[in-house]
């Protein structure tokens, strides 16, 4: 139910406080969230609000509030993350800037007080207790396997990145001046409380992040304070600051957060290039030459006018084309992804195990969420012509170590087929198992050399 307004601290009245709802006690003080689907996660992970409910009247519009009065939920939420932790992880290596920011919000203003290479416990617990300093700690579920059980759940849910940093404030100290993200946000408050204040976007869904000054601001939209368990969502752009108040215990929060470069514009410039490419081999109008000195001077109302017919004849192409092209966004979140939780040391993800499969096997595909199918041109820079191929991209051996941590240069894991092959694997695709003699290929060897492929990079397995 809505939570009625109350006193702010200047003595009128805030705005209205966003959605929230009060939790009763859910599956049990081991874990509220439920791990069997992605789908099924996510809806644990906002519960009591509904999936259909979030995204429309939430997701990318304003900001949802959800307290709950748990026990069992608020002891699980705090064994997320504690300042316990950070003792056990400074000794595994930890490095400033890399891995942990220390920082102040002073006087509106970013102080970071970072020291020079490798993080030291008792330094850091120093400047907390002595500077109160907020202790930022950078992409935890490469450590913590709960927070890596979550989020792979949630990055096979929406389908893109998802990151995560954990804030450690202590009491009557805030970490960072108002700002805005570029990112869906997701706070869960693991520790003692924090007070929040949000403030209308000054750039809605914004595609970067920028501080803004406390004079041009405003008044707050919603003002309250989370404790162990609540939840808070906010859309990328919201204006945003939290301290923790005075006279409680220090708090900490992760910040789950999604959807970076993620928008129609980002999935626009990743297609054009190929239904530019593909156009361009069909119709000999875009392999005519720009005019004279197109380039020296001002564009002209007669190149605009024709670049614009261009475009009106891409968009007809693209209503007729049954498969969006797409170059590079489904190869990076692939390759950038986290791989699937698993309990052991990950063996048994990158080892083909079951028995061999043969043409009179029944197979199926096995991760799923793991994996994206996609046609585009040839990548090997040997092969003059180009031609189409069909990629197989997963994330089954991806090194959660480096998730989100910027790593270059990492190759992707995965096959390519000739584009003749695309049907077959639609098939299996799509079908909960098949028949590797009813594959839509042309010769048994195509048949049992694509599906020994698959079964030797473990993305089936024989049923």
């Amino acid at each position: 139910m809505p939570k009625k307004a109350r006193p702010a601290g200047d003595g009128e009245e805030e705005g209205p406080v966003p959605k929230q709802a009060k939790v009763e006690a859910a599956c049990g003080p081991s874990s509220p969230l439920d791990f069997n689907s992605p789908s099924g996660l996510f809806e644990s992970f906002i519960a009591p609000i509904k999936t259909e409910t979030f995204f429309k009247e939430f997701w990318e519009q304003k900001p949802l509030l959800i307290q709950r009065d748990d026990p069992a939920s608020a002891t699980y939420y705090q064994s997320l993350f504690r300042l316990s932790d950070l003792k056990s992880l400074c000794r595994r290596g930890m490095y400033y800037g890399r891995d942990v920011n220390v920082c102040r919000c002073v006087h509106g203003k970013k102080k970071v007080l970072n020291k020079d290479g490798r993080v030291h416990f008792l330094q850091l617990r120093k400047d907390f207790d002595q500077k109160r300093a907020t202790i930022q700690f950078h992409q935890p579920q490469r450590f913590k396997d709960e927070l890596w059980r979550i989020q792979e759940k949630l990055e096979c849910f929406f389908g893109s990145l998802v990151g995560s940093n954990v804030y450690i404030t202590p009491a009557g100290a805030q970490g960072l001046p108002p700002h805005y993200d570029d990112v869906e946000v997701f706070i869960l408050q693991l520790e003692g409380e924090k007070h929040w204040r949000l403030y209308q976007p000054t750039v809605p869904l914004a595609r970067e992040y920028s501080l803004e000054a406390e004079d041009r601001i405003g008044r707050p939209t919603h003002e309250f304070t989370l404790k162990p368990g609540d939840l808070l969502y906010f859309p990328r752009g919201t204006i945003h600051q939290a301290a923790t108040p005075e006279g409680l215990a220090h708090s900490t929060h992760v910040t789950v957060s999604t959807y970076q470069n993620s928008s129609w514009g980002d999935f626009l410039l990743d297609t054009i290039s190929g239904l530019v490419f593909d156009t361009a081999k069909a119709d000999v109008a875009l392999r005519a030459g720009i005019p004279r000195q197109l380039l020296l001077v001002e564009t002209t109302a007669v190149a605009t006018r024709r670049l614009s017919g261009f475009l009106r004849m891409l968009a007809d192409r693209l209503e007729g084309t049954k498969e969006l092209p797409s170059a590079d966004m489904k190869k990076d979140f692939a390759v950038n992804r986290l791989p699937p939780y698993c309990t052991g040391d990950g063996a048994e993800l990158v080892t083909p195990g079951g028995q061999f499969p043969g043409l009179d096997s029944t197979v199926r595909l096995q991760f799923r969420d793991h994996v994206v199918l996609t046609v585009g041109p040839d990548q090997d820079p040997s092969d003059e012509t180009r031609e189409k191929m069909v990629y197989v991209y997963h994330s089954l051996k991806n090194r959660r170590e480096t998730h989100m941590m910027g790593n270059e240069e990492t190759e992707p894991h995965g096959l390519r087929f000739p584009l003749s092959h695309v049907d077959a694997l639609k098939q299996l695709w799509n079908s909960p198992a098949i028949s590797v003699k009813d594959l839509k290929l042309t010769t048994d060897e195509e048949k049992q050399n694509l599906v020994l492929s698959l079964w030797t990079e473990c993305l089936i397995q024989v049923v």
